[in-house]
């Protein structure tokens, strides 16, 4: 277990930079890039670049999951950091939540795929109340820890954003390759999907990195600010509510930058 927590939290290190460092450059570079280019240099570029990209982009999601996975396993499950209550098993509670944190995804693709979505506001106010759910849930209902409700919070969001790489971004992407390489224009449902699952995926990679140094955070856990123990959770959902923040400034900058 020594062996195993430095490997592969090191492997997990490389492999999120690859895919989350991809996500970027599709969201901030590569869309307001792709917009310039006129229907013969997209036929010659796109088919080309996206493949590649997209091959680096969805393995990295995968080996990011996978690593973050066997981490949790270790370093939580198997030591013991779980639970506030050391001395805590694995009750129904828990194993409710740790149930939330892997099969919440179908929630959350159910929410978007519904009527809610086509209004931005509402649906995401619902889902900041379904995640401030979650977490205290996660807090005062199954009893996790401090670092335990960023983690899980963190790998619900991963789970989220692998799910969007596999199963709506790439199979999508590969639609749209297709036409525009055929010299087609592309369904305009798919390129609606991929876009909007990709921007959905750049809004949780900032708070779940928050997450991913939450070893580093405990001076919030209670006792510090003003923050107690019973709300030592309302920390991380103002972490999330900054990170979607900077996201959006982040959005409206790069819509600003230009070429030469």
């Amino acid at each position: 277990m020594e062996l195993i927590h430095p490997l592969f939290k090191w492997l997990h290190l490389i492999a999120g930079i690859t895919w989350i460092g991809l996500l970027y450059f599709f969201n901030w570079i590569n869309g307001h890039f792709a917009a310039t280019l006129d229907g013969d240099t997209k036929k010659k570029v796109v088919p080309e670049l996206m493949p590649r990209a997209l091959y680096w982009f969805r393995w990295g999601a995968a080996w990011t999951w996978i690593t973050g996975l066997v981490l949790l396993l270790v370093v939580f499950y198997h030591g013991g950091l779980t639970f506030e209550d050391v001395e805590s098993g694995f009750g129904t509670n828990a194993l409710v939540m740790i149930a939330v944190t892997f099969l919440g995804v179908f929630l959350y693709d159910a929410l978007y795929k519904s009527g809610l979505a086509s209004n931005v506001r509402v649906v995401t106010i619902i889902s900041f109340v379904l995640i401030g759910a979650v977490v205290y849930l996660m807090k005062e209902w199954a009893g996790f820890s401090y670092r335990s409700v960023n983690i899980h919070l963190g790998a619900l969001f991963g789970t989220n954003m692998a799910f969007n790489v596999w199963f709506r971004i790439w199979p999508a992407q590969q639609k749209i390759i297709t036409a525009i390489k055929g010299g087609e224009a592309p369904d305009g449902d798919l390129v609606a999907l991929a876009g909007l699952r990709s921007k959905h995926n750049t809004y949780m990679s900032v708070p779940l990195i928050w997450t991913m140094i939450n070893q580093h955070t405990e001076s919030l856990a209670g006792g510090n600010f003003g923050v107690t123990d019973a709300t030592n959770w309302v920390p991380l959902m103002v972490m999330v509510a900054v990170g979607w923040h900077v996201v959006w400034q982040l959005y409206k900058k790069s819509a600003k930058v230009q070429g030469m």
